[in-house]
């Protein structure tokens, strides 16, 4: 019976040992577990971090898009307003083009019929000149 003492106490010993063992082996997990657990919940909350500034990034750049967006519209309005303006005027040039071109027309018309009325008023002033020189030394000639 003493030996079968013995061998239980040595059995009990080796169980005690492997339950400290594994106590320790188990703690250390657990503290590497643990660790672990902190590293994770660090590593989650930059990530959360990350997408919250993310978001809002996204969310000024919307706004920022919204913002571009309102004044390409407001431009592109106002390129239309432009354009029909540019439209207008371009009728107008065109119906002042043709009035000039008239008036030009009238003008050389008129610069004509003075230069022809010129050139008759010049021939007659030549012959009635010429009619009072021959007057002019007949009257001489008769005194």
């Amino acid at each position: 019976v003493a030996m079968e003492t013995v061998s239980l106490e040595h059995q009990i010993q080796s169980v005690q040992r492997h339950i400290a063992f594994l106590k320790k082996e188990q703690m250390e997990l657990l503290h590497d577990l643990h660790l672990e657990i902190l590293r994770l919940q660090k590593h989650c909350s930059e990530l959360t971090r990350d997408l919250e500034i993310k978001e809002l990034e996204a969310q000024q750049q919307d706004v920022l898009d919204r913002e571009l967006e309102e004044k390409c519209r407001a431009m592109e309005a106002q390129l239309r307003e432009k354009e029909k303006d540019n439209l207008e005027l371009r009728k107008e040039l065109r119906h002042k083009e043709t009035l000039v071109a008239a008036l030009r027309a009238s003008l050389r018309s008129k610069e004509r019929r003075f230069l022809e009325e010129l050139k008759r008023r010049s021939h007659r002033v030549t012959v009635l000149d010429t009619e009072l020189q021959k007057q002019t030394e007949a009257a001489a000639y008769l005194s």
